[in-house]
């Protein structure tokens, strides 16, 4: 769904309260801190720092305000008092947000502590996956532009891309048109046009890309155990590129593709 230059404008404050969010959890050791821990702390700084509402709590009866997935959980990951952060893990951690009607979504992988080369080359690997997505955005381009760029990086670098789960339209709604895989081939799929705004969100597998989903109904993991890495920006099409709405200040814009 197409968003009006008003709307973009709504969308753009949220971009920047979610972007808040991150900017906050970087400060903060989560060595230590279990799950349900970092869950509270983000409820307690959206709420009451951000004067907005977590948008992920009871969306499809889910109880958090945000997803946490640690090493080989791939996403969904539900809060839990007895899930405990340790050095060496890498952790995803996925927000949404809304204000004023309006709902951003991102996620972040974080190293803790002193992680393994093999994690950090992963987490660098998925994060420049993204990135390559979004290079791909402008009017004219399509969705196949943006899956075809991430799983070239992802295969190129040894890596596989989840297949089960994707990008999205957002707005009023969580989940809108259209979907954005992280797999396709160029000019294929919906056409982009200004005013735009979806999420691109690559998950990226140090091994086979098959995953399971556990009793809990939530949680995603890769069936191998190996780890993965997943980033994650809700982004705008403009009139002669992309902005990204909820890009941190330790973030810069990506170089546009050829």
């Amino acid at each position: 769904m197409v968003k009006t230059r008003e709307e973009l404008a709504l969308m753009r404050v949220s971009g920047k309260l979610l972007a808040s969010v991150f900017e906050m959890l970087d400060g903060q050791t989560l060595r230590g801190m279990s799950t349900l821990q970092i869950n509270d702390l983000v409820e307690q700084f959206i709420t009451v720092d951000l004067a907005a509402r977590p948008a992920s709590k009871g969306q499809y009866g889910f109880k958090f305000v945000l997803n946490c997935s640690i090493n080989h959980v791939v996403c969904h990951g539900v809060p839990d008092a007895d899930a405990i952060v340790r050095d060496g893990d890498i952790i995803n951690l996925d927000i949404t947000l809304e204000k004023n009607g309006f709902i951003a979504d991102s996620s972040k992988t974080y190293l803790v502590g002193t992680a393994s080369p093999a994690a950090k080359r992963l987490v660098r690997v998925a994060q420049e996956a993204m990135w390559k997505g979004i290079a791909q955005v402008r009017p004219g381009a399509h969705v196949g532009d943006i899956g075809f760029a991430i799983e070239r990086h992802a295969k190129k670098n040894g890596y596989s891309v989840v297949r089960e789960f994707c990008g999205h339209g957002i707005g009023r709604e969580m989940h809108e048109q259209p979907d954005i895989m992280n797999f396709g081939r160029p000019g294929a799929g919906v056409r982009l046009c200004e005013g735009m705004v979806f999420t691109i969100e690559p998950m990226i597998n140090q091994g086979s890309r098959k995953v399971s989903t556990e009793e809990d109904g939530w949680t995603v993991v890769t069936d191998d155990g190996k780890l993965s890495a997943q980033f994650e920006h809700t982004v705008a099409v403009t009139s002669d590129g992309v902005e990204v709405l909820t890009l941190r200040r330790d973030e810069a814009p990506p170089a546009r593709a050829a």
